[in-house]
C-alpha cells in the first residue's frame, strides 16, 4: 500500500493558505476516486484518512496537527496500515521554487520545512519521497511564516487549480509506478 500525506493547517483561517497546497492534492485525489475523507483509527491522532483497494492500493491522508507536528500523525499512519518509507509520499508547500512549480526527490532533507522536519524526527529516515508545490518566496522584505500563511492572490488563481491537478496528478503516479517515474515527468530539468 502507498501512503500520501498532504501537509497543512486545520482551521478555517489556514484553509486557503499557501501552506496548505498538501491539503488540496489530497483532496483533489480522494474527490477522482470518490473516496471519503474519514477520520483515521484512534491509534492515529488527529488524520483524516481515505483508502482505496486494488491494483494499487493507496491510503491518502490530511494530519490535522499543526504543520510543526507532522510527523506524529505520519508516524502513527505508517505504524497502524505497516507503511514503509519507500511506500511514503509527502505532498509539501514549498517556498523556494517559484508558483505553479513541482519538484519531486526520493529522499532529502526538510529544506527547513517545519513539516517534513517532523516526520523526519519521528519517522528517524527520510528516505521517504517528496513532492514539493512551489508556492514562491514573496517579497523577501516580508516574513516568510507570513507569506506561506498568506492566501493566494486573485491572479494566481487560475494557476492554482491547474497546479493541484498536476500534483494530484504527479502523486497517483507515485502510487502506480513509484518516485523514479514521477521525477522524470515532472521535475524542470527532467526535459533538459
Amino acid at each position: 500500500m502507498k501512503l500520501i500525506v498532504g501537509l497543512g493547517n486545520p482551521g478555517r483561517e489556514y484553509r486557503d493558505t499557501r501552506h496548505n497546497v498538501g491539503f488540496h492534492v489530497a483532496d483533489e485525489i480522494a474527490r477522482r476516486h470518490q473516496l471519503t475523507m474519514a477520520m483515521a483509527p484512534a491509534q492515529v491522532p488527529e488524520t483524516f484518512v481515505a483508502k482505496r483497494y486494488g491494483v494499487e492500493p493507496m491510503l491518502v491522508a490530511k494530519p490535522l496537527t499543526f504543520m510543526n507536528r507532522s510527523g506524529d500523525a505520519v508516524a502513527a499512519l505508517a505504524r497502524y496500515y505497516d507503511v514503509g518509507a519507500a511506500d511514503l509520499l509527502v505532498v509539501v508547500d514549498e517556498a523556494a521554487l517559484p508558483f505553479g512549480r513541482l519538484r519531486a526527490r526520493a529522499r532529502g532533507s526538510a529544506g527547513g520545512h517545519n513539516g517534513l522536519k517532523s516526520i523526519i524526527e519521528r519517522l528517524g529516515t527520510d528516505e521517504f519521497a517528496r513532492l514539493r508545490l512551489g508556492v514562491g518566496r514573496g517579497d523577501p522584505r516580508k516574513d516568510l511564516a507570513d507569506h506561506v500563511l498568506s492566501k493566494f492572490e486573485p491572479e494566481e488563481r487560475p494557476v492554482l487549480d491547474e497546479f493541484i491537478t498536476r500534483a494530484a496528478d504527479a502523486a497517483e503516479m507515485f502510487a502506480a509506478d513509484g518516485i523514479e517515474k514521477v521525477m522524470n515527468a515532472y521535475n524542470p530539468d527532467a526535459a533538459a
